[in-house]
């Protein structure tokens, strides 16, 4: 596949999935999507966050600590030859032993000719009913990190980073063309009141709208679909341009991959006619490293 970085056109390939508990048919089933995408002419192909698994955190169990694997390891690995092999780009989520009893969700960056680009480590962590990730993720210790890839500097956040400001706009800053969110979120299969539902997804949405505008970069959300346990996965898996149109939305309830072509020279576009970079006031932003500002 040719390489277009040179040009501004990136065609993102999005996999939303439903998960089973069979991870060797997870894989070989995203494996069977990137080649789809691939086909559809994807050059960066994203996968949903922990893409092999189901989504285990809706309870604390230490069998699922088994789950884990390193990275760089066997799965990572697989996906390099695959990445070579088509001349994509790959976004894998993991959950990563860094050692026993320290874990992390991770994302691993794979280029194009298949060498390993590195990897992110998730920092927002939630803990909340359904969503217990304290108990198996210890929080990211590597900082936020921009990959250059073969067709795009591309900047990884995983889901909870999702509804943080400050984590898109230091990727941003450190020179991303495109965020990705690998993500799984979804609704309580007891909520039966659709306006509570469309309003966590139209929150969801929009908080990440608000990074494409904020920064002047493109956005792309990849989150799973089908239902485990009490939840509801809300796919919805989208791609917005830089201020905040969304050019592509998956269904809420159905798989499905799909290879979306974005146009970069809009970044520059849009970060010219409305200059929020230029006009930041970086010297009055120090009350921002408070938890809370006490009066």
């Amino acid at each position: 596949m040719e390489n277009l970085k040179d040009s501004e056109l990136v065609r993102i390939g999005l996999v939303q999935s439903v998960s089973s508990a069979d991870t060797g048919r997870n894989l070989a089933a995203a494996e069977k999507q990137i080649r789809l995408a691939a086909r559809q002419g994807g050059q960066i192909v994203c996968l949903q966050e922990l893409f092999k698994t189901l989504y285990f955190c809706d309870t604390e169990a230490h069998t699922y600590f088994r789950l884990a694997e390193p990275i760089p390891g066997p799965t990572t690995a697989r996906m390099q030859a695959l990445a070579a092999e088509l001349g994509v780009v790959i976004i894998a989520s993991l959950f990563e032993e860094r050692a026993p009893g320290l874990y992390h969700n991770t994302v691993a960056v794979i280029d194009a000719n298949g060498a390993y680009l590195g990897k992110y480590r998730k920092n927002h962590i939630p803990d909340d009913p359904g969503f217990y990730e304290k108990f198996y993720f210890t929080p990211g210790d590597i900082g936020y990190k921009v990959f250059e890839t073969q067709y795009a500097n591309i900047g990884v956040l995983i889901c909870w980073d999702q509804w943080y400001p400050e984590a898109a706009r230091i990727t941003a800053l450190m020179g991303a063309d495109i965020l990705f969110y690998p993500t799984s979120i979804g609704w309580d299969t007891a909520e039966t009141s659709d306006e509570v539902n469309r309003e966590q997804f139209e929150a969801w949405q929009t908080i990440q709208r608000s990074h494409a505008i904020a920064n002047g970069v493109h956005v792309v959300a990849v989150n799973r679909t089908g239902t485990e346990a009490e939840t509801r996965f809300w796919g919805g898996s989208f791609v917005s341009n830089p201020f905040g149109t969304i050019l592509y939305q998956a269904p809420h309830d159905t798989p499905e991959t799909r290879v979306v072509e974005i146009n970069l020279d809009l970044n520059r576009n849009y970060r010219e006619i409305w200059p929020f970079l230029r006009d930041r006031r970086i010297d009055t932003y120090q009350p921002i490293l408070n938890r809370f500002i006490d009066t």
